[in-house]
């Protein structure tokens, strides 16, 4: 992530100024360095449009602590005064005192031609509450999953139904506010409608950048000895090292396998579980075969998945999973748990195989399956043509048309009646919104 000019366009994109220019305001809790797909998605979002000539201002918490505004990759960021999270350290978060009265002033100098929201936490919700105030027309994006949550909260399992419950119908009665609402996948959208938000939501894939993630098989020796891994069969999974990835899955399935297959597993992040997870592969006998390692630096990401042969996951709150997406579009088979929106990246015996959530005897299957040479090339295509559909350029594509058919309103005015949102058709929908 290099300084450059706000809003300077990068090599094929399109020229700044001129009546196409757009001023949006993307509201986030959540922004590098903050290590998770929603601030990664939307760093890629605010560069990817400053890059087509849009003026292009990010709101977020500083990573310092401090307030203050920097320009980045041609994206001014607002960095509010933050605190650090109690239950996840290597995060912060805006201090909730005078969040609303910043945004607003934001928003007045601005005078954006949307706002966009990612979350419906305490940034993401000042900015669509002014928006709201100012006639700004409101777009949200939804990452949010309970379950990403519990583990750091230490919210007992008896209380976690009631406390998700809660949680969604705060963010559903957030995303009433929008004049549009996506998320990254159907399964997402179902979900939400599922959690009682009634209005339509349109799935738009996170995205990824297919140059940066494509098959180097050639490479792969050389990438394994880069990051100290033997060079063997290699299952490699990228994330954070909690609760919620399941992580625990792919070592028991590692244990199941190691006399079968000269197979070892790499771990690409930190986590609240990494000493936990080393002493389970010291008693299962394979703290041989599981690497470590560490936080790797984004521009070090793609060789991770270079250095692989197969990409498992066991996560079961992924609302997309774009760790996936990077290792398909490397060309890696998969393996994944059926849970939520990761069976929509997983062709069954075409690019790779799901399979049920916590079973490791079932994934050590699956891993077996894949493992064949004959089957693993083909399912190495396989993924890298799926992971083709989601070409980020494309996602970019799609937001700038919402974003040039949301209007603005009064100032003040409510969003259209929410019952003939549910149920209009696109021209529909679309007069309703000039009405409002």
């Amino acid at each position: 992530m290099k300084e450059r000019t706000p809003g300077a366009a990068g090599q094929g994109s399109r020229p700044s100024g001129g009546p196409d220019r757009l001023r949006l305001l993307i509201a986030t809790d959540t922004y590098p360095p903050d290590v998770n797909g929603a601030g990664y998605f939307t760093y890629r979002l605010a560069t990817g449009l400053a890059e087509r000539g849009h003026d292009v201002h990010v709101v977020c918490a500083s990573a310092t602590g401090r307030p203050g505004i920097e320009y980045e990759d041609g994206v001014v960021l607002h960095r509010l005064r933050s605190a650090p999270v109690v239950v996840h350290p290597t995060m912060r978060t805006a201090v909730p005192a005078g969040v609303g009265g910043h945004v607003a002033r934001i928003i007045e100098r601005l005078a954006p031609h949307v706002v966009h929201a990612q979350s419906h936490f305490t940034v993401s919700r000042a900015a669509v509450r002014r928006a709201r105030l100012s006639g700004a027309p409101v777009v949200l994006t939804n990452h949010f999953m309970p379950d990403n949550l519990f583990a750091h909260a230490h919210i007992p399992a008896s209380l976690q139904g009631v406390a998700g419950g809660l949680a969604w119908r705060d963010m559903v009665r957030v995303a009433y506010e929008a004049d549009h609402v996506t998320t990254p996948t159907r399964r997402a959208a179902d979900l939400l409608a599922a959690k009682g938000f009634s209005r339509p939501v349109e799935p738009v894939s996170c995205g990824i950048d297919l140059e940066r993630f494509r098959p180097r098989p050639a490479e792969r020796a050389d990438v394994r000895k880069r990051f100290g891994l033997e060079d063997r069969e290699t299952m490699v999974f990228v994330g954070r090292l909690d609760e919620e990835k399941r992580i625990d899955d792919l070592i028991r399935a590692l244990a199941l396998v190691k006399d079968r297959r000269d197979l070892q597993l790499a771990l690409a992040g930190t986590g609240q579980r990494q000493a936990e997870l080393a002493r389970l592969a010291e008693e299962l006998g394979v703290a041989d075969r599981v690497r470590f390692l560490g936080f790797v630096p984004d521009e070090e990401l793609p060789q991770v998945y270079v250095a692989g042969d197969l990409f498992a996951i066991g996560s079961v709150a992924e609302l997309q999973s774009i760790a996936t997406l990077e290792a398909m579009a490397t060309g890696l088979p998969v393996v994944a748990a059926d849970a939520l929106a990761l069976p929509h990246l997983v062709d069954e015996g075409g690019n790779g195989y799901l399979f049920p959530p916590g079973d490791a005897e079932a994934l050590a299957g699956r891993l077996l399956d894949v493992l064949g040479p004959d089957r693993r090339a083909a399912m190495g295509e396989a993924s890298r043509a799926l992971a083709l559909t989601h070409d980020h350029r494309r996602s970019l594509d799609r937001f700038e048309e919402i974003y040039r058919s949301v209007r603005p309103r009064r100032p003040g005015a409510p969003v259209a009646d929410r019952s003939l949102r549910a149920v209009a058709g696109p021209g529909e929908r679309g007069r309703a919104a000039a009405a409002a």
